[in-house]
């Protein structure tokens, strides 16, 4: 019997080729790809990049090859295939000629998804953007898109295309803080109505701080069978489609059914980690206890392309006319039923000149509230020493200054890799990685597993972490390291607390001895 991966690979491999066919996706696909960054995806892994798209036979030969969705950049470059890793910030700068803002909502719930996309595009209007383009993510979300016409290209002397991913992360934090109190409130008025639709927990993850669904483990049985034949699933739909025996053919019957809680973020279930859901309530951030991801704003990070197919679904990310987003439903992504229309909207130049200085205005208020620091690495502050100083990039930070339980899990794991997977995003995020070079060194390390995690599950922990502010690693006090068999202390490890700090203070020490031997 074929597993839930397979049969949805089977589906989107047979709608694909008919699908992409059509000479008006294939037009829509490629207009839309012009000076950027593409990268197609085979089902469950991407294509080498950096790759443009040069004629639209380009897109027929990549479907001919086993390619099942298109994705491609929010940043426009005079050569996209010029891009590398190792390019510095100031190269990049130089090569990008601009930027579309792309709001990525994410959420859980369809249902939701679709409040946050209308409440972000009331505060676009009160701000004075009145054209933008919508489309479905082909999922449970919504994309948004102000394009780069929109935008000013200098502000006070300053190029405005060389302010990315800066300037557009500001843009989308004061949407959010605009839009809550619009999503708040029609929460509150479409509550009840929402728990009859998805069936609302109420329960959120303490990892993500994200509401978790309703889910069922499933254990069924063949009466004719002997011994028989047994087998379990997990499902979000309680009235599962019946089963087959593979053996003689019968059909399963149900002999236990669990319901547990599951959070798509963190991709943990209350069967394995029962301690880690707890009853929760609608906290200030309404974005973040409902999974409403809004932050799709990394250099070089890829977004699902207009009328481009989803693996999960095999729907279409099809745009929606603003008037039509309030009644459209997933039923009118079928693939076959697709009517093209324009992601990017006839927009009046300038039209968010405003939008985005406010944003900037916003941005600077938010900095002056936030405590003054003493040590600034990467994404994070740290208290201590008398005076400011940067510490050294992440590219002259050597192995060797990794703490030893760090270094242990780099020898690869046997068990408890999901854990380990956890700590090492965290502790590379906070030391500066881009999410680029982060999975590059996890695809490296997962190599040394035995045997590997799957390359799918480290995909989607780093697609969720790429849209969330890195966290610090656990605390050497804490009883992961001893769990996973990795624990082991030096003089260092036992005067600091965290893993961060140990290579902080290990690289300043031996930049200290190497100053003095000169």
């Amino acid at each position: 019997m074929d597993s839930e991966p397979e049969i949805k690979e089977k589906r989107i491999r047979k709608i694909s080729p008919l699908y992409y066919s059509r000479k008006d996706i294939i037009d829509a696909i490629f207009k839309f790809s012009k000076n950027r960054e593409i990268s197609p995806r085979y089902f469950q892994g991407f294509g080498k990049r950096p790759d443009s798209l040069q004629y639209p036979s380009d897109i027929t030969s990549l479907i001919k090859r086993g390619a099942t969705s298109f994705h491609c950049s929010e940043e426009l470059w005079s050569e996209p295939m010029e891009l590398s890793t190792e390019m510095s910030k100031e190269q990049l700068n130089e090569l990008r000629t601009g930027w579309d803002l792309i709001i990525d909502i994410d959420c859980p719930w369809f249902y939701y998804s679709k409040k946050a996309a209308q409440a972000i595009i009331k505060a676009m209007e009160y701000k004075g953007v009145k054209n933008m383009g919508i489309k479905y993510s082909g999922s449970k979300g919504f994309h948004i898109i102000i394009p780069w016409k929109a935008f000013p290209k200098e502000i006070s002397e300053i190029k405005t295309s060389s302010m990315f991913p800066e300037w557009p992360k500001a843009v989308v934090n004061y949407l959010k803080y605009l839009s809550r109190p619009i999503l708040e409130q029609s929460i509150k008025d479409s509550l009840k109505d929402f728990k009859e639709q998805e069936g609302f927990t109420g329960i959120k993850c303490e990892t993500c701080n994200n509401l978790a669904s309703k889910n069922y483990e499933i254990n069924l049985t063949c009466p004719s069978c002997a011994p028989p034949y047994i087998e379990t699933f997990k499902t979000s739909n309680e009235n599962y489609k019946e089963k087959k025996c593979p053996v003689c053919k019968s059909i399963l019957k149900q002999i236990e059914k669990k319901q547990f809680y599951f959070c798509s973020h963190c991709n943990i279930n209350s069967i394995e980690n029962p301690g880690n859901f707890n009853e929760g309530i609608i906290s200030t951030d309404i974005f973040k206890i409902l999974g409403l991801d809004v932050l799709l704003v990394s250099s070089r990070h890829l977004f699902r392309m207009p009328y481009s197919l989803h693996e999960k679904t095999a729907l279409a990310s099809v745009v929606i006319e603003k008037e039509k987003l309030e009644n459209f439903s997933m039923k009118d992504a079928a693939p076959l039923n697709v009517k093209v229309l324009n992601f990017i909207p006839n927009t009046e130049k300038d039209e968010a000149k405003n939008l985005l200085l406010q944003a900037i205005d916003f941005d600077k208020s938010q900095e002056l509230e936030k405590p003054k620091i003493k040590i600034k690495y990467g994404e994070f502050s740290y208290e201590g020493g008398k005076k400011d100083f940067e510490l050294p990039s992440i590219e002259n930070i050597k192995e060797e200054n990794f703490p030893p339980v760090i270094q242990k899990i780099l020898e690869g794991m046997v068990d408890g890799k999901k854990r380990s997977l956890f700590i090492l995003i965290n502790f590379f995020r906070s030391l500066g990685l881009s999410i680029e070079e982060l999975e590059e060194k996890l695809v490296s390390w997962n190599k040394l597993n035995k045997p590997p995690l799957k390359k799918g599950y480290i995909e989607a922990q780093l697609k969720w972490h790429s849209h969330n502010k890195p966290v610090l690693p656990p605390n050497f006090t804490n009883p992961i390291y001893k769990e996973l068999g990795i624990y082991e202390s030096d003089f260092l490890s036992e005067k600091v607390k965290n893993p961060v700090n140990y290579v902080i203070r290990k690289s300043l020490m031996q930049r200290k001895n190497s100053t003095k031997k000169k």
